[in-house]
């Protein structure tokens, strides 16, 4: 189990993902919101078809103020980038998850060094030194995928907005779409008896007055469901050919940062 993303870059997932295939051990990368409430129903819901053909997503990582101050968070040539490989990625991966597509075509993206020269901050993890903030304050993708599908993926580490959530995604498909306001709490959209319709799953494990019942954490699903797997009795909810995937694209908006124009996967 390997934190996320699953490398720098697509060069360095590949090298992981053969040597996964080599050994035939297990591999899986830390991608920890799928095991959310929330995720694990709408996940459900895309499965059974309840949004139909999913065609646009958003995917959002969006911090006002909350720069990481510590390690080497801020290190360009150490990290490989700011706050869309720290935690756009994990909204990628969220979009990619349920929507079940993992063939991008191109991508187009954006990187902005607009405020990691700044001394008040007022950021959540204390001042920044602007002289070792190498890395993007936010950057900005929009990829589409061979089946025509469209993702827009937001990501920031401080940017002068309102509209904060972090490893959260909007879906819109042809039967109904979904959103995610916050954690654990998902509205989910759609048209019945002709009438615009909207509801929300209650995640609450409550039931008897004066007891909440005992919660499972994310943390606990992920690492029983790792376990399980090493021991032959379940399976993987992350596999490491769609975490390369993530990785591949993440890399793909970079790379069109830089040189303006789109990136072609092959």
């Amino acid at each position: 189990m390997c934190e996320k993303p699953m490398a720098i870059n697509s060069a360095e997932a590949q090298k992981m993902l053969d040597a996964q295939r080599k050994s035939g051990k297990i591999l899986t990368i830390g991608y920890q919101n799928r095991y959310r409430n929330d995720s694990r129903f709408l996940k459900a819901e895309c499965e059974e078809g309840a949004l139909g053909d999913i065609y646009f997503a958003k995917a959002h990582a969006l911090r006002r103020r909350g720069v990481p101050t510590w390690g080497v968070f801020l290190d360009e040539e150490k990290q490989g980038g700011g706050p869309l490989i720290d935690i756009g990625t994990h909204a990628l991966d969220l979009a990619l998850y349920m929507m079940n597509n993992y063939e991008p075509l191109y991508a187009c993206g954006t990187t902005y060094h607009k405020l990691n020269n700044q001394t008040e901050t007022a950021n959540s993890c204390g001042d920044w030194d602007p002289a070792k903030f190498t890395v993007e304050d936010s950057a900005f993708g929009f990829i589409v995928m061979k089946n025509g599908a469209t993702i827009v993926l937001e990501s920031s580490w401080a940017l002068n907005t309102t509209d904060v959530r972090e490893a959260s995604i909007s879906l819109s498909g042809t039967k109904g779409g979904a959103t995610m306001p916050s954690p654990d709490h998902l509205i989910l959209n759609t048209v019945k008896h002709n009438t615009q319709y909207t509801y929300t799953p209650d995640f609450a494990a409550g039931g008897i007055a004066f007891l909440d019942g005992q919660a499972v954490s994310d943390s606990d699903r992920e690492a029983h469901t790792f376990v399980n797997a090493v021991l032959g009795k379940g399976n993987l909810v992350v596999l490491p050919e769609q975490a390369i995937v993530v990785t591949k694209i993440l890399e793909g908006i970079y790379e069109s940062a830089k040189t303006g124009k789109p990136y072609y996967f092959n």
